[in-house]
């Protein structure tokens, strides 16, 4: 097949692709100017990842938010045919979060994800390659930086990097410390201050469980949740989820690139998009 192709991750905070034979190959910050559904946005990325000169159209998958309409949905497709793409199919985030994070989802018993981005949660339980339960929630990176910028009257920028330095969502006994100009700051005080997001994430998770057919909510009990996602990072998450929602959690490897990932290994199983979404040339 000459035709490359391609898998998209249009992220609220970053934008992610993932070409068939090199990996993850673009991997940075949105611009302010981004919009998801932009022929000139994805015009812009394919042409970057296809590279030139561009003698074959790409097949392409993007990722969607779970929540999104099928309005947003064909927006995003015709932006992507009218970018140069020659098949497009989308996949929602979360169960391309599960692929990139390598759960079992071709399985008759039931994994489940938690992809924690910048502006939404998704929880998805997946059984037999498709989506058994989904929920979507805006909570996310932002909410968190937001609580400690609220909590420690700083800036929601200076927020993010004290998140990244010293956020913990657990107490920890030896706990990290930061300068911040003149003020010292403890991990502990983080966990005070994010205690309002991340508890909404955990809810979450818990109705998602109550909503599980009783048989797929046993494997979820048995198996636990996987975080994925740049806000699965934040120290000691897995630890809260583990305690708040009842049921065992662990952080995927790389959690921050499992949806792109997931896309392009969707690609080599057509069963998975088929069973999730037409596609449209």
């Amino acid at each position: 097949m000459l035709s490359r192709k391609i898998g998209i991750d249009l992220g609220t905070s970053t934008m992610r692709i993932f070409v068939k034979g090199e990996g993850v190959v673009i991997n940075e910050r949105s611009p302010i100017e981004f919009e998801r559904d932009s022929p000139r946005t994805l015009h812009h990325l394919i042409g970057m990842a296809s590279g030139r000169p561009r003698l074959f159209k790409p097949d392409v998958i993007v990722s969607v938010p779970s929540a999104v309409t099928s309005g947003e949905r064909r927006r995003v497709t015709e932006a992507a045919i009218s970018a140069g793409a020659r098949q497009v199919w989308l996949i929602d985030e979360p169960l391309a979060a599960a692929m990139g994070a390598g759960l079992p989802i071709g399985e008759l018993r039931a994994s489940a994800i938690c992809e924690i981005g910048a502006a939404t949660t998704e929880i998805a339980v997946i059984a037999h390659s498709g989506t058994v339960i989904e929920r979507s929630i805006r909570v996310g990176g932002y909410a968190i930086d937001r609580a400690i910028a609220s909590r420690l009257l700083i800036s929601e920028g200076d927020a993010e990097e004290v998140k990244i330095a010293v956020g913990s969502a657990m107490p920890m006994d030896q706990p990290l410390v930061m300068h911040l100009g003149s003020v010292e700051i403890s991990s502990n005080q983080i966990v005070e201050a994010i205690e309002e997001p991340i508890h909404r994430i955990a809810a979450a998770i818990r109705d998602v469980l109550e909503e599980t057919p009783a048989d797929l909510a046993d494997d979820i009990r048995d198996r636990g949740i996987v975080l994925s996602g740049g806000g699965a990072q934040l120290r000691g998450l897995d630890r809260y989820i583990s305690m708040r929602a009842g049921i065992p959690a662990k952080v995927a490897e790389e959690p921050q690139t499992s949806v792109v990932r997931g896309t392009g290994m969707a690609l080599e199983n057509f069963e998975v998009l088929k069973r999730n979404q037409s596609y449209l040339r």
